[in-house]
């Protein structure tokens, strides 16, 4: 039993192909999707996916900024806004990235720029939250 997956970012198709379950992070929580899902479509929040190619591989973990997932009888289409894998976060500048982030936060003129910086910072900490893991 294999689920078509398809991952396209805004500047080219990342992924395309049969696997066996994909785990993905909604924003109303992490769902994962096997042949036969229910068709439904959510939005994603900054995080990783898990892509397991077999029932006994270990996960390919894509960190993706958000974006859309969309389930019909034929698989899984995630939108994503940007993707890279896991595996080539630089964690060591992440943290000046994120102290960067929480000082335009904090400097931030009015709510508008507030919310900005506020979105910055929280893919900043996914970010380094899916390097942990």
């Amino acid at each position: 039993m294999t689920l078509q997956f398809e991952l396209v970012s805004p500047e080219k198709q990342l992924r395309s192909g049969d696997v066996h379950q994909v785990v993905v992070p909604g924003s109303e929580g992490d769902f994962a999707v096997l042949e036969g899902h229910a068709p439904f479509m959510s939005t994603i929040r900054p995080g990783a996916i898990d892509v397991y190619e077999t029932t006994s591989s270990g996960a390919e973990r894509i960190f993706i900024e958000g974006g859309f997932a969309e389930v019909t009888d034929k698989g899984l289409t995630i939108l994503a806004e940007h993707a890279q894998p896991v595996a080539n976060i630089d964690v060591a500048g992440l943290s000046e990235k994120i102290a960067a982030a929480e000082a335009e936060v904090r400097a931030a003129p009015d709510d508008a720029h507030r919310e900005l910086a506020e979105k910055k910072l929280a893919v900043l900490v996914a970010k380094r939250e899916a390097a942990a893991n």
